[in-house]
């Protein structure tokens, strides 16, 4: 007679961490914002193993999969779960970027002490390695605790991970940084719906390709995951998409930082938009782009046919000497508006990222540009960013070879605090600046615009509304970023950062109670403002257009500020000038009335 030996259990713990507020609690919503695509991507990876049993055919991989950015983390749930099942498992805490890490850390420190392996890694650490001559303190002390930390991309590598937490061998630092691995035919990015569900939208994601081929000094992306493109085929994508429309998820995030220069774009689209237009699925897709897309031959076009209804756009500045002082030379603020109204052409909703704190940069040239954007540019949402070292950018490596004075507080790297002195504005001055950039641009006057802009393009304008008005809320009312922004913001007392005071019940739940009514208070004068801007402009049937809007001529190089108000703008145009005049047939474009060289 056979005896089946009995099945054992190994507990794999996904978790994407959230990082602190300014008083110490944990940034939570009951519904989060954007989905976390590095929690898919573990989850798919996980679930292939799980399916291939690399720990042995009579150990059953377990796996859980938490956003703490809506899922409270208790880590004495953990504990038990881990005891009750024989102790196996490990806890991977993924995707975590800077402003993360400490938080990752303290999730991390009773399950330590409880015997529970773990490891950590994301942004923060393959950045930190893969720039720094030295590993920073953060990561040394993480590793003395008994941490793992694990740099580079877990594809073809989760296996060697699991083994080694299932026998209690794993090693401090795993570092894959140099042999970045391929993405075709890898396994399925994934989220199961209960998790999806804590996203507001019903919103998934996953990346069709990683690597930029860029130099934006600023960026993370490019030497983290590579300047070479690496991508996933269209059969990948279209498995992705199908996995998740039998589960009831038709909104996508693809993550790709520039997806326009994912070498698969075309075959990628094609099979999108054979699902949409032959087969009727549903299927809508944020996607980040760049601003030459309008360039790239059906680009637009077959994007929006693909189901792509909104594009991030990195923008980032006006001034082409801001620009070109974070090697961002491929932005041409020549081609803004024709990139802008390409967009808006095929029903897409355009979000452009703005950097405050270039070199050359004061309040009152913030100020001004805003205005200048609001006039002269169609775009729908803009959002605000401190200019931000991140570890693992080239401007944190200057920085720190250089030994020039940086926030220590690695929470703080979240780009909505001054984490380096600025040239000429004080640390109060660039975070007035900041703090005041939402309210200038979401003016009553400019949301009244868009909202006009919006209806004369054909879309809904009480859609655009809410949009505009999230965007405007979460700065204002939570001082947190829109992109970490959520419905609802949730604290727990206990959950307060290490070093900080427990608060007493009393004080705590009073504060919080406080907190809500005096936020919702707030917020009703301004829905009710946003909705009065809204009936204006639904009632009033005259035809709308305006600077922003009308089509692209040589004139306005000539007439718009965003070319005269600074010395970049006007060279920007006299090099179109005399690139037009170079090429035989093309349409002069007319000189200013005041040459650059004079200026």
């Amino acid at each position: 007679m056979t005896v089946n030996a009995p099945r054992q259990v190994f507990n794999l713990f996904l978790i994407k961490p959230s990082h602190y507020d300014d008083d110490g609690y944990v940034i939570q919503w009951v519904r989060s914002s954007i989905p976390a695509n590095t929690l898919a991507t573990l989850y798919g990876l996980a679930l292939e193993c799980a399916d291939r049993r690399v720990l042995g055919p009579d150990v059953d991989i377990c796996i859980t999969a938490w956003d703490e950015t809506n899922t409270r983390i208790r880590t004495r749930r953990i504990i038990d779960e881990m005891r009750a099942s024989g102790g196996r498992g490990l806890v991977c805490l993924v995707g975590v970027q800077t402003n993360q890490f400490p938080r990752a850390v303290d999730i991390a420190r009773p399950l330590i002490a409880a015997g529970i392996p773990v490891a950590i890694g994301g942004f923060h650490v393959s950045g930190c390695l893969a720039m720094l001559p030295d590993t920073p303190t953060d990561l040394r002390e993480a590793m003395a605790m008994g941490i793992t930390l694990f740099a580079g991309e877990a594809e073809g590598r989760l296996d060697e991970l699991l083994k080694a937490a299932d026998t209690g061998t794993l090693e401090p630092l795993y570092n894959f940084m140099n042999d970045l691995p391929g993405l075709e035919g890898t396994p399925t990015p994934y989220l199961p719906l209960d998790v999806v569900r804590r996203t507001g939208g019903m919103r998934t994601s996953f990346d069709a390709g990683r690597g930029c081929p860029f130099l934006c000094s600023f960026c993370t992306i490019i030497n983290v995951q590579g300047r070479k493109s690496r991508t996933r085929s269209a059969d990948d994508v279209e498995r992705i998409v199908r996995t998740n429309l039998a589960q009831g998820v038709h909104n996508f995030f693809i993550t790709d930082d520039n997806l326009a220069r994912n070498q698969n774009w075309e075959p990628i689209f094609d099979r999108l938009i054979k699902m949409r237009e032959v087969e009727g699925q549903r299927i809508y897709v944020v996607a980040q782009v760049d601003t030459m897309t309008h360039k790239i031959r059906g680009f637009i076009e077959k994007a929006a046919r693909a189901g792509v209804n909104r594009v991030f756009i990195g923008l980032e500045n006006i001034n082409p000497d801001s620009l070109k002082e974070a090697q961002k030379g491929q932005n041409q603020i020549t081609e803004y508006r024709a990139m802008l109204q390409a967009w808006h052409a095929v029903g897409a909703l355009t979000y452009a990222g703005y950097i405050l704190g270039f070199p050359g940069d004061t309040p009152e040239t913030i100020e001004r540009d805003i205005g200048i954007i609001q006039r002269e540019l169609p775009i729908d949402l803009l959002e605000f960013f401190i200019l931000t070292p991140l570890p693992g950018s080239a401007d944190h490596k200057k920085l720190h070879l250089a030994g020039a004075p940086l926030e220590q507080d690695m929470n703080r790297y979240d780009v909505v605090h001054v984490t380096t002195p600025h040239a000429v504005m004080s640390d109060a001055e660039l975070l007035g600046i900041y703090q005041r950039a939402w309210d200038l641009y979401y003016s009553p006057e400019h949301v009244e615009t868009v909202l006009r802009r919006s209806k004369a393009w054909g879309y809904d304008p009480e859609n655009m509304m809410w949009k505009l008005m999230s965007f405007h809320v979460q700065p204002v009312l939570e001082k947190v970023h829109p992109l970490e922004g959520g419905i609802f913001r949730r604290k727990h007392r206990r959950d307060r950062r290490r070093g900080m005071p427990l608060e007493s019940p009393l004080v705590f739940y009073a504060k919080y109670a406080w907190e809500i009514v005096s936020k919702h208070a707030r917020f009703v004068p301004m829905y009710l403002r946003y909705r009065r801007t809204l009936a204006r402009v639904v009632k009033d049937s005259t035809p709308y257009m305006d600077t922003a809007m009308s089509p692209v001529n040589a004139s306005e190089y000539e007439e718009l500020e965003m070319f005269k108000s600074t010395h970049g703008g006007k060279s920007a145009v006299e090099k179109l000038r005399k690139r037009a005049a170079a090429r035989p047939g093309a349409a002069p474009i007319p000189a200013p009335a005041e040459s650059v060289e004079q200026v």
